[in-house]
């Protein structure tokens, strides 16, 4: 594990760098990456993200032009990605290579050859933010644009309990370094025609269990074909089913597959959450994690269920 002061010389010290992050990845993921790489490129270095095939359009227009660069990666950076198995899908070959890894997830696998990971941070960005300042004293607005995605998107817009005293000042450092206010307009209040009646069709699907504390709302393949949602409804869709007051641990079950549900569990007031998913071989934050489970619906459910009760406000 690298101190802070030993992060800042190894970016200083080497040269070349590919950055990467994860499969499905969030405004933390691509704002981190981007930032990281505009970063170094004005301390000098030379650096690109591998651009992400499953980046959706809603991030494209701010992040997609560092995924350029004619030079050969000698140094791979990763940021955000907790473990190796959730690597973006056009970087298999990168497995076992990353040399060094820049997180908050508490679930962190350790995989990389160096890294510097701090859990207690609500976001990647903050990290990013942090080391920026220090390799070349201040950003300018566009990567204070790129951070401000990165730490609003992990907060929910600063709602989520992860959110700290430390994150809300870096938020307003950030708006001071030119960030658009805007972005939270365009990033948490408008949404397409089709998030919205995809909305209504989890609402209707709500299965309470716990005596109403916990929830499940489903996203099946009949449901997207209906409202006609994309990807790029997708962001931040966890939190619908956490909107109905008194629930404690809410879970949305999406299809991806005939047999196969990709998992969000979110935690109101106990951090949990990561334990919950582990149950099922995934991980993730305290109170917002996830995971895969293969089988029907009623059996992906059930197991989650289980879970739940198991870890049932734990700490």
């Amino acid at each position: 594990m690298l101190s802070f002061d030993s992060c800042v010389e190894w970016l200083k010290s080497h040269d070349d760098y590919l950055i990467i992050n994860h499969r499905n990845p969030d405004g933390d993921a691509l704002g981190s990456a981007a930032a990281l790489c505009r970063g170094l490129r004005q301390a000098g270095k030379r650096a690109r993200v591998l651009e992400n095939p499953n980046m959706t359009e809603r991030y494209a227009e701010w992040v997609r032009e560092y995924g350029s660069g004619d030079f050969e990666p000698r140094k791979i950076i990763s940021v955000d990605l907790a473990d190796e198995n959730i690597i973006q899908t056009n970087a298999s070959e990168l497995i076992g290579r990353v040399d060094l890894s820049i997180d908050h997830h508490p679930s962190n696998t350790h995989y990389a050859a160096n890294e510097f990971i701090l859990p207690g941070k609500a976001s990647c960005g903050e990290i990013i933010y942090m080391l920026l300042r220090a390799i070349s004293g201040g950003i300018d607005s566009e990567t204070a644009t790129l951070l401000y995605i990165a730490v609003t998107t992990d907060t929910g817009c600063f709602r989520y309990k992860n959110t700290s005293p430390d994150t809300l000042r870096a938020g307003a450092e950030l708006l001071e370094a030119g960030a658009p206010i805007d972005l939270n307009r365009v990033l948490f209040m408008k949404k397409r025609r089709s998030r919205l009646a995809l909305e209504s069709l989890i609402i209707g699907s709500l299965e309470f269990f716990m005596d109403g504390e916990a929830v499940i709302g489903y996203i099946t393949s009949d449901m997207l074909e209906r409202s006609g949602a994309t990807d790029d409804d997708m962001d931040d869709i966890a939190s619908v089913t956490g909107q109905v007051q008194g629930v404690e641990t809410s879970v949305t079950m999406r299809q991806t597959a005939p047999e196969t549900w990709k998992i969000s569990v979110r935690t109101g007031q106990y951090s949990n959450a990561d334990l919950i998913c582990a149950e099922f071989g995934g991980g993730g934050h305290g109170m917002a994690a996830g995971g895969t489970i293969e089988g029907s619906r009623e059996s992906a459910a059930e197991t989650v269920k289980a879970a739940v009760r198991k870890h049932w406000k734990e700490k």
